[in-house]
């Protein structure tokens, strides 16, 4: 799994995870979310375009990058998800906690 980030607009920050979002990597997720909302940008965006899987490793991961940008006056926000991720997402309701956009730059209405 690779991870690329950086910045959208205006302060909100995107992660692009590339790969299997499981347990071996959701770890390191998990830190690139807390250290963009420690260096000052609460408002995040996952892009989910190249995550080919994702597991409950990894959607805990998700939950944990929302609390923390939450605990910091922001939020955290998915976008662009295959198939197989938004099936995820919608077995275990987890697209109610974390709507899902069409894309990074939409997810904060700047696209």
């Amino acid at each position: 799994m690779e991870f690329t980030s950086g910045e959208i607009a205006d302060g909100i920050a995107v992660v692009r995870p590339t790969g299997r979002l499981n347990m071996v990597s959701a770890g390191r997720l998990r830190e690139l979310i807390t250290s963009t909302v420690a260096g000052g940008r609460s408002r995040v965006v996952v892009d989910l375009t190249g995550v080919e899987f994702i597991d409950s490793s990894g959607l805990g991961a998700l939950i944990s990058g929302l609390k923390t940008a939450r605990q910091a006056g922001g939020d955290l926000r998915i976008a662009a998800p295959n198939e197989q991720v938004s099936l995820v997402l919608r077995l275990t309701n987890m697209d109610r906690v974390l709507p899902v956009y069409a894309s990074a730059e939409t997810a904060y209405g700047n696209g």
